[in-house]
């Protein structure tokens, strides 16, 4: 690693992955402060949160299948620092100006527009590290960008839940933007590594063909459903991914709630549970990358769902039980655990049965019905919340988890879609 860093052509790259490291650890501290404004003017409204939530999501369906087409014509760094600088700039609006107004829904606009700008960030971001790094380094480089996000989990879920509960929304939305400038000002300092693109000519002649062939993109859409309408096994992960990412949804707003009101604080225990369940997420996908091939990816998947399952059920009793700050900890800790290797075992078997000239559909179709899943219910929990006690809606999230892996691992014995 230290050698991948003393190499002259990969130098920037230096400045690059610090900037990742403090623009997500922002969005974690981000993420933090929009709780604590709907804790405050809203207490224990599960609504009101997955209201303001889901302008965080909406982008993922309006901006993300366009952003992609406009992120290969643009320079790369310019976009990321355009980004950065802009997020920061509303993220000063909303500290000093909208989080004051008495009518939330200009707060809305303004995150809407921030994570509509995140959709171009998160392709530019992955698109400029050839730009920076030797091709023989790509390897190296990817994996540290993978364990930055990693990183920024866990510090901004800390930390960030720390700055909001003794300093409010308010300074949370400041240190945010402090990330977001900084991190632009990294970007900015960077020398691309020019001999990885491609020259002038090619740039414009690939342009002038994307622009003539703007009217075909519904077409191609139209070919990555009929493709993963035909391949039985895709359409399985489909369906699991979806069932996943609902139950995730169905999680998300009610245990942010659940866990203020059982320790009584705002987002300080958020933080210090997000710590142990992303320690538990990167191990146990680490764990799976070097162990997993023992086991098929559908059996992996099906597993995890019946021990992610019961740690949910476990979790909910305990915190509801005991009110105890540490076992809720080790559960967390053991939940993030058992559900890590499913994302890597789902993408190993789309990896495996989709033609390469398919796979970008496929896993544009997968992100969309991921992210649709949990929207949808994340709103209908947010919903029940009002009328059901939120530990029964956790406790019943675990149990489809539970049913769900039974069920598949059942049939994985007896079905040759899943041998």
């Amino acid at each position: 690693m230290l050698t991948f860093f003393k190499n002259k052509d990969n130098r920037g790259f230096f400045s690059f992955w610090l900037a990742q490291l403090i623009s997500q650890f922002g969005d974690r501290v981000h993420q933090m402060a929009l709780v604590g404004l709907i804790a405050a003017r809203n207490p224990g409204s599960s609504v009101e949160l997955a209201k303001l939530l889901s302008f965080t999501i909406i982008p993922v369906f309006i901006i993300g299948p366009i952003a992609g087409v406009y992120i290969d014509r643009w320079d790369r760094r310019r976009t990321l620092f355009i980004c950065d600088f802009i997020r920061g700039l509303l993220v000063l609006l909303i500290a000093f100006y909208l989080m004051h107004l008495k009518d939330i829904w200009p707060m809305y606009v303004a995150v809407f527009i921030i994570f509509s700008l995140s959709r171009f960030y998160v392709p530019a971001k992955m698109s400029f590290v050839p730009e920076i790094v030797e091709q023989k380094d790509l390897h190296v480089a990817n994996s540290l960008v993978t364990t930055t996000g990693m990183i920024a989990l866990v510090l901004g879920a800390l930390l960030g839940g720390l700055i909001v509960e003794y300093s409010g929304s308010f300074g949370g939305f400041l240190w945010d933007a402090m990330t977001f400038f900084l991190s632009s000002l990294l970007v900015f300092s960077i020398a691309t590594f020019r001999r990885n693109l491609p020259n002038k000519e090619v740039i414009i002649t690939r342009t002038k063909e994307m622009i003539r062939s703007q009217k075909s993109i519904w077409v191609e859409i139209g070919e990555g459903i009929r493709y993963i309408q035909s391949q039985k096994q895709i359409g399985f992960i489909l369906g699991v991914m979806s069932i996943l990412f609902a139950a995730a949804g169905a999680v998300y707003v009610v245990i942010i709630v659940f866990i203020q009101q059982a320790f009584h604080s705002v987002t300080k225990d958020l933080g210090f549970l997000a710590v142990p369940l992303g320690v538990g997420l990167f191990l146990g996908s680490l764990a799976y990358g070097r162990w997993g091939a023992r086991l098929t990816a559908f059996r992996t998947i099906f597993w995890s769902l019946i021990l992610g399952g019961g740690m949910m059920v476990a979790f909910a009793s305990c915190v509801e039980g005991t009110h105890n700050r540490f076992l809720a900890m080790g559960l967390s800790f053991v939940l993030g655990l058992v559900v890590g290797p499913i994302v890597i075992a789902s993408n190993t078997v789309i990896n495996q049965v989709t033609s390469k000239e398919m796979s970008g559909k496929v896993f544009a179709a997968l992100e969309f019905v991921m992210h649709l899943a949990f929207i949808l219910s994340m709103l209908a929990s947010s919903f029940l919340a009002d009328h059901i006690a939120r530990v029964w809606i956790l406790i019943a999230v675990g149990g489809l988890f539970l049913l769900v892996g039974v069920i598949g691992l059942f049939k994985s014995r007896h079905s040759s879609l899943v041998s």
